[in-house]
């Protein structure tokens, strides 16, 4: 059965590692008001957390280091996660960080802790990640 929604989500994953930034902001953003309740709680947090992560990615790309990281970190709020698909998309958003923004603390601090925070391996976080996690 086709469902609009779910098919955005996943063209939205398709378009964001193909690099098609300027679709992958609408798909996102569809994805987000779908998946929205009108008092603003996520009626599709597994799916809006990805879409948060892709719209930071596309802000790293566009240069835009302060909203790629608020995106990153307002993904990992949720309570429900999807760890392996977040695990995915975390890394493309640290990826890009790490690519464009080598000199900016704040990027290189966060970029590896987005994956550390869902993974429930320790030997995926940096050091300084482990000890805050203890």
């Amino acid at each position: 059965m086709w469902w609009p929604p779910k098919f955005d989500f996943y063209a939205m994953g398709c378009y964001r590692l193909a690099g098609e930034d300027k679709l992958v902001r609408t798909l996102a953003g569809e994805v987000l008001r779908v998946g929205t309740d009108f008092d603003g709680t996520d009626r599709s947090p597994m799916r809006n957390a990805e879409a948060r992560v892709t719209l930071g990615v596309t802000a790293a790309r566009e240069g835009d280091l302060e909203q790629a990281l608020s995106m990153g970190e307002r993904a990992l709020e949720g309570g429900r996660q999807s760890v392996s698909s977040l695990i995915m998309t975390s890394r493309e958003l640290a990826a890009e960080m790490r690519r464009r923004y080598s000199s900016a603390p704040a990027a290189q601090d966060t970029s590896g802790g987005f994956t550390c925070s869902l993974s429930r391996n320790p030997d995926s976080c940096p050091a300084e990640q482990l000890n805050e996690r203890a």
